[in-house]
């Protein structure tokens, strides 16, 4: 597979991920980790019926178990750590602190070997950062001393994905099977922490119990798989950059769907964008 279709296919993971915020929505009043081991036990059952359709189940066996621990704190850590970040900080702030990830990965990207990091990748990942801030932060009332504890969470949930995706890289022979267990590994431990910490409730309707199966297939489901393949054989400073785009699909698909609004932010967001990812293309063509 070349360098070009696989960067190509790990943007599938962005394009989903453009789906969250809708399908998180619709799935409502379900708590969040409650969605957690729904939704990755979906994504998981699905991964393990097409690896034992294609005959790989047995490759599983051979996955070092480093691997398997490094997975399951990358899907899970990430989302546990974003959830309690939002219980101690203001959801706007929360989150913008944890979209630094795509910015880490361009950064962390560049002590990977054979890898060059250019000043096209930097500019254009900081740049591309600019616009989702918008995004994330429009109408934030600010940061507020008291949530630091939220805050410092948050940016725990951003290096926990940066780490998790550009160490993914180190295995690159690893099979993208193995995500299917990242994904069973996960739910298992969102379990508890629902009967632990939350009051179960399920969807409303069967448009409720329709987001949450195609949350499970496709945002917290297919999206690791290509995401993996991306990462490990695509060219991940690219795909940091291009990530930017998640919070502005989101917001587009939440527009057309009739829950948010349009605005100015959201255009000068998507040029923001735009142009990040276009500096970041253009260093990695001078790359290649």
């Amino acid at each position: 597979m070349s360098k070009h279709r696989a960067t190509l296919i790990g943007f599938i993971a962005v394009l989903l991920w453009g789906l969250l915020a809708l399908f998180t929505v619709g799935a409502a009043p379900t708590p969040p980790f409650l969605l957690n081991a729904v939704c990755f036990f979906i994504g998981g059952t699905l991964g393990l019926i097409w690896t034992a359709a294609s005959g790989g189940l047995g490759q599983l066996r051979h996955v070092p178990p480093r691997v398997y621990i490094l997975g399951t704190l990358g899907l899970f850590g990430y989302h546990a750590l974003y959830f309690s970040a939002l219980r101690l900080a203001p959801a706007a702030e929360a989150s913008l602190i944890a979209y630094l990830w795509p910015l880490l990965i361009v950064l962390l990207s560049g002590l990977s070997p054979g890898e060059q990091l250019r000043s096209g990748h930097i500019i254009g990942a900081l740049v591309g950062f600019a616009g989702a801030a918008l995004i994330i932060s429009g109408g934030g009332a600010g940061f507020d001393p008291t949530a630091l504890g939220g805050y410092l969470l948050a940016a725990a949930c951003a290096m926990t994905w940066s780490s998790y995706s550009v160490l993914s890289r180190s295995f690159g022979t690893v099979p993208t099977a193995s995500v299917a267990v990242f994904c069973i590994a996960s739910a298992l431990l969102s379990l508890p922490l629902h009967l632990a910490f939350e009051v179960t409730a399920w969807p409303e309707g069967a448009l409720g119990w329709a987001s949450m199966m195609l949350l499970g297939l496709g945002p917290v489901g297919l999206a690791f798989y290509v995401w993996d393949i991306g990462v490990k054989r695509g060219d991940i400073q690219m795909l940091g950059t291009a990530s930017y785009a998640a919070p502005l699909l989101s917001t587009l698909v939440l527009v057309v769907a009739g829950v948010a609004a349009p605005s100015w932010t959201l255009a000068l967001a998507a040029i923001l964008i735009t142009a990040g990812a276009l500096l970041a293309a253009r260093a990695s063509l001078r790359n290649g």
